[in-house]
């Protein structure tokens, strides 16, 4: 079912409606990578000198290009790995255009519901990315003892992070976040698996950068199913 969930949003992602939402995920996301690293590059050049002494050898020039020619390589890493969670965060502003979307489609007989307020899109999208960051960079200390299961464990991490998130921000639409998080510890191991099907696709290249779009539809497609399920 949970599949089903996945494929049924794949099938959407040449709705006009989700095209938008990925592109301004991405350029926000570039726009904010790229003055990150105009800060940063600034702020190195302003400390840096034009040359140092260096005993026996002399003056010697050129710290600055060396220092951002480094500081260009360490930006290059830093936003691979920063660019889903900040490309997911940024996608969160634009969540309820793909669940409307989902609806409209496939859900055509329910109610519509007022769109949530700016400042509590902002803080939501805020408070993932941090946790995302957060986790990440906490599971960096035990991904060397992981070994073959390193995979694995990056998967169950984000899966449940992604899991926990998507699923609240989507049900709570309609539930209220009380009612959303009753609701996902019900199912919790449904959740954490859909969630590990969309931290798969994160080590691709290019792919992942999808993975926060497909998210959001694919947990429409979930909650919808999960909420119409009879209580047992």
């Amino acid at each position: 079912m949970i599949l089903a969930d996945f494929l049924r949003a794949l099938r959407q992602l040449g709705d006009p409606r989700f095209r938008r939402v990925l592109v301004l995920g991405l350029a926000l996301t570039l726009a904010l990578l790229v003055a990150a690293y105009a800060a940063f590059l600034a702020l190195i050049q302003s400390f840096t000198p034009d040359s140092i002494e260096i005993p026996l050898v002399g003056p010697v020039g050129g710290i600055d290009t060396l220092l951002g020619l480094g500081s260009a390589l360490f930006m290059l890493g830093l936003s691979i790995f920063l660019m889903v969670p900040v490309t997911a965060a940024f996608t969160g502003f634009f969540l309820e255009d793909v669940v409307q979307a989902v609806e409209a489609r496939h859900y055509p007989d329910l109610l519509p519901v007022p769109r949530p307020r700016l400042m509590d899109a902002l803080i939501d999208s805020a408070n993932f990315l941090a946790l995302l960051i957060v986790v990440n960079l906490g599971a960096v200390l035990i991904y060397p003892f992981a070994g073959p299961a390193l995979p694995l464990v990056f998967w169950a991490v984000n899966g449940l992070l992604l899991g926990r998130e998507y699923f609240t921000l989507v049900a709570m639409r309609r539930l209220g976040r009380a009612g959303a998080k009753a609701l996902r510890r019900r199912h919790w191991v449904q959740v954490w698996l859909a969630g590990t099907l969309m931290a798969a696709p994160l080590s691709v290249p290019v792919v992942n950068l999808l993975i926060p779009l497909l998210g959001a539809a694919t947990f429409t497609h979930l909650f919808q199913r999960l909420n119409a399920a009879p209580q047992g």
